[in-house]
């Protein structure tokens, strides 16, 4: 089979146009394609790199409290411009609870150690089997972070490479945070005013916070499993208001069943209703 030096390197897409343009019709662009895969030459040429496929993420399910976690850094404005603080928050994705937090100066791997373990210790979890999300950064991956987690007995898993959506509970947490009323836009003063509002920011959202995603009751009810009792208790509210005026009613009542399991980074395979319940 020949070949002109002038087409050597191009895809059909490119030789058919730049045929026409010189006044020849040899075949059409689908035509050449065939030849080439019949010839064993439709493979990646040149210097660039051929495109990748990433596979999916791991896929875990937390059908209880401290069986996932995500975790991430984020920046708190400084008192001037281009000073800032750095948030640490760990989030169990079963409850949306957050189990850890602190505010540091700089980020670093023995800072989230430091902070694991601490999380770990306080919520009684060292013996049982946690799996702990994160991305990609340094403080994530660092040979300290890496070794507290093994003597934890913690199983890492981590975002896909410049993929900003592998990590959605902990970014969502962030956002919640961020857009409180009282989120200083001028910037925190000093590490201890930062460090006060984030205390009083995951109190009122451990405890107050009524979070959809887990049917409107708060991250501490959910955690310690006391959903179950409010939401029967609304589901029987709506049924007897609905007994006493039907003609107010339409269709079914308000959905107060319990969430079901959670998922990070759910595969195709996976259920939509699965999916739903996690989201």
């Amino acid at each position: 089979m020949g070949y002109s030096p002038e087409f050597a390197s191009l895809p059909p897409s490119q030789i058919v146009p730049k045929l026409a343009d010189q006044g020849r019709y040899l075949a059409s662009e689908s035509s050449f394609y065939r030849i080439l895969r019949a010839d064993g030459q439709q493979h990646h040429r040149g210097r660039a790199k051929p495109p990748v496929r990433r596979k999916p993420p791991t896929s875990y399910q937390a059908s209880g409290p401290c069986e996932v976690w995500t975790w991430d850094i984020t920046w708190m404005p400084g008192p001037v411009a281009g000073i800032f603080f750095y948030l640490y928050l760990i989030v169990d994705i079963f409850s949306r609870k957050i189990v850890g937090w602190e505010v540091h100066e700089r980020e670093g791997a023995e800072l989230a150690a430091a902070l694991i373990r601490q999380a770990v210790l306080a919520e009684g979890c060292i013996a049982r089997p946690l799996v702990l999300h994160a991305d990609n950064g340094s403080p994530m991956k660092g040979a300290t972070m890496k070794t507290t987690m093994e003597k934890l007995g913690i199983t890492a898993s981590y975002s896909r490479p410049r993929v900003s959506n592998d990590n959605p509970f902990s970014e969502a947490l962030f956002r919640t945070c961020k857009y409180r009323p009282d989120w200083p836009t001028k910037g925190f003063t000093t590490k201890a005013d930062a460090q006060a509002w984030v205390k009083s920011f995951a109190s009122w959202y451990n405890d107050a916070y009524l979070h959809s995603a887990i049917r409107f009751v708060s991250p501490n009810a959910r955690h310690a499993v006391q959903d179950r009792a409010t939401l029967a208790s609304r589901a029987t509210l709506y049924a007897n208001a609905r007994a006493q005026h039907p003609e107010r009613w339409s269709g079914k009542t308000r959905n107060w069943q319990l969430v079901g399991p959670v998922w990070l980074n759910p595969e195709n395979e996976i259920s939509a209703p699965e999916i739903r319940a996690a989201a």
